[in-house]
């Protein structure tokens, strides 16, 4: 007997259902769905976008039929409902709400495609429709997620002592389970802005990419603290600019890091690094294989992404100094790097090329300074967090993220100018060469 837990690849959204109702009078009505979900073992939901007559019809008439397909090997279902209520609020009308202006922003219709409610429906009978298509020749789905390997990734995850190191076991937990594609965004609150710090499996690292709070399927999953999926992206554009944006953009010219993405990506899915209610970034995957991430998928990558989350908000405080440690800096022969900081924007570029801009930009700036003026290479946190003109939030801010973001970016450009770490709590330039720090409006 089928039940709805087996018709899972009808509800990712990838080929309309089909909804027949009828009127008081019997007048049949046909409507194409957007989304169904399934809400337990014996109800579904269907989102209330436009159907004013498929609304009516189910007040005054409440049976219904419902046709499902599945998108892995085109099965179809007939599903005997009856309408059971209406509902505009929820965790379930939030989370689909979420996904419809994800889907919605891919299309150019964001802000149009507004869900007004969710129908509810009993299922009363479920029935497949004949087909001459051998099921058995659609090939099986993507293979499950190794428990084994997801367990290892928790237990790397939580062993790691500092914030690199938490983010790279995720990656390999990611890369272990068998997403190839992934992208780690951490959260900065008070700008309601996520900021790429890694990522595995592209040609760029796009480290210190941003994308606003609500944009897009990452930015949505920030917003609404939900996973957000799309199974199939041929229905639907690319969205965001970042995302969207080509790898030839000129950052000189723009300004702006774009985040890295497969151009012919059909599965998307963000997932929300939650702790104590809190957002501290978005873990993204992609594939470009369609319907490539299922319920156990994403049941798996929700449990690394909350780990994370712990294991970021549970990090010991840094080791910090109360006062800067002198040190001698190299003298590298010949060389002049030339620095240009643009106030404007704390836009920071090195021998003309685009390096980063706001507050990373300000603590690049403000390191090089120092080391024009004292010749000195070494800082410790409390230094960073205690100057005057860095003009840092008074509010918890992650700085040891920053840096490291600052320190990846300046490796990934193979610039004369990097970060390394040689304890906790400290930061030390590396120059092969002597900065001229210039400052523009």
């Amino acid at each position: 007997m089928t039940s709805l837990r087996d018709l899972e690849d009808c509800f990712e959204g990838v080929i309309p259902s089909i909804i027949a109702t009828a009127a008081a009078d019997g007048t049949p009505n046909i409507s194409y769905l957007s989304h169904v979900v399934m809400v337990d073992d014996e109800h579904v939901g269907i989102s209330n976008q436009f159907f004013a007559k498929t609304a009516a019809n189910i007040r005054a008439n409440p049976q219904a039929s419902l046709l499902l397909v599945s998108a892995r090997h085109g099965g179809q279902f007939r599903l005997d409902l009856s309408w059971v209520s209406s509902r505009d609020e929820g965790a379930l009308f939030d989370r689909m709400s979420g996904q419809l202006r994800a889907s919605s922003a891919q299309v150019g219709m964001a802000g149009v495609m507004r869900l007004r409610a969710i129908e509810f429906f009993r299922v009363d009978a479920i029935s497949a429709v004949a087909s001459p298509f051998d099921e058995a020749d659609a090939g099986a789905g993507p293979p499950m997620p190794d428990l084994m390997a997801l367990g290892r990734a928790i237990k790397a995850i939580g062993a790691q002592g500092d914030t690199g190191a938490v983010i790279g076991a995720v990656l390999d937990g990611c890369a272990a389970l068998g997403f190839a594609n992934a992208i780690l965004l951490l959260a900065d609150g008070s700008r309601r802005l996520l900021t790429t710090v890694a990522s595995r499996g592209y040609d760029r690292s796009g480290v210190g990419s941003q994308v606003p709070f609500g944009d897009g399927l990452i930015g949505t999953a920030a917003t609404s603290k939900q996973t957000v999926k799309v199974s199939d992206m041929s229905r639907v554009r690319r969205l965001g600019a970042a995302i969207e944006a080509t790898t030839s953009a000129d950052e000189n010219r723009t300004r702006t890091i774009v985040l890295p993405g497969l151009p012919d990506a059909l599965s998307q899915m963000a997932i929300p690094l939650l702790a104590q209610g809190a957002v501290r970034g978005v873990l993204f995957v992609e594939s470009r294989q369609r319907l490539a991430f299922g319920l156990a998928h994403e049941t798996a990558l929700e449990a690394l992404a909350g780990q994370c989350a712990l294991a970021l908000g549970e990090l010991p405080a840094p080791e910090m100094r109360a006062t800067a440690q002198a040190s001698a800096p190299a003298q590298p022969a010949g060389r002049v790097i030339q620095v240009v900081h643009h106030h404007f924007d704390d836009s920071v570029f090195i021998d003309n090329a685009y390096v980063i801009k706001g507050v990373a930009g300000r603590l690049l700036a403000f390191m090089l300074e120092v080391y024009v003026r004292e010749g000195r290479c070494d800082f410790t946190n409390r230094e960073i967090r205690l100057a005057p003109a860095l003009r840092l939030p008074e509010i918890k801010d992650n700085l040891e993220t920053r840096l490291l973001l600052l320190r990846r970016r300046l490796d990934e450009k193979n610039l004369p100018v990097r970060l390394v770490h040689p304890g906790r709590g400290q930061v030390r330039l590396a120059l092969d060469g002597v900065p001229m720090v210039s400052k523009a409006g």
